[in-house]
């Protein structure tokens, strides 16, 4: 996969958002936000991102580092959108949530396990998730009606890419992506995915 211009995509995406919203809207904006057309945070700095990996004990998969190398963190346009969180914030998705990850994992108990030639198709014929990844998943937004974005280290490629799921946790189940990158590709290219 070629490189992602993070710079140049997520300043795109920024335009497009700040122009969609109404003027009400953009009031609830900062006035620096409006006047730089950004839409992201000033990007992290290494000791930054090496703090937060040594607070998690991980080492953060390639495309999300240099996403927050750009941005660290990203805005929604709305007050109820999902807002990319900061490497400061960002934490393990089971956190406050074990009750609830471990009933997921009850209910899937009798269901056959997902074979890895179902599990590794992504797009629109990909199977569910495995649940009991769950508990090792790295939450890196913000839940908005019941939708987060988690980074999943179950699930390794070979450049050290980590599934990425875009999970709903009322219905217990998520779209997945091979990377990060992969999933912005997509997210920024729609204009009305994080509004």
């Amino acid at each position: 996969m070629k490189a992602f211009d993070w710079e140049s995509r997520i300043r795109e995406w920024s335009r497009q958002q700040i122009e969609a919203l109404e003027e009400y809207e953009q009031e609830e904006l900062s006035p620096e936000v409006i006047e730089s057309g950004f839409l992201g945070y000033p990007g992290a700095t290494e000791e930054q991102i090496s703090a937060a990996e040594a607070r998690l004990g991980v080492t953060f998969p390639p495309s999300y580092r240099e996403f927050i190398k750009v941005s660290n963190g990203l805005y929604s346009t709305s007050e109820y959108g999902i807002k990319f969180s900061s490497v400061e914030e960002i934490q393990w998705y089971i956190l406050d949530r074990e009750s609830y990850i471990d009933e997921l994992i009850e209910l899937h108990q009798n269901l056959k396990p997902i074979p890895d030639e179902e599990y590794f198709i992504y797009g629109n014929e990909q199977s569910y998730i495995r649940v009991e990844h769950l508990q090792t998943c790295l939450e890196i937004s913000t839940e908005e009606y019941f939708m987060i974005f988690l980074l999943n280290p179950k699930v390794i490629t070979t450049n050290g890419e980590w599934e990425a799921w875009f999970f709903d946790s009322k219905y217990g189940d998520a779209q997945r992506y091979p990377s990060f990158g992969q999933m912005m590709e997509e997210i920024l290219n729609d204009p009305e995915f994080l509004g």
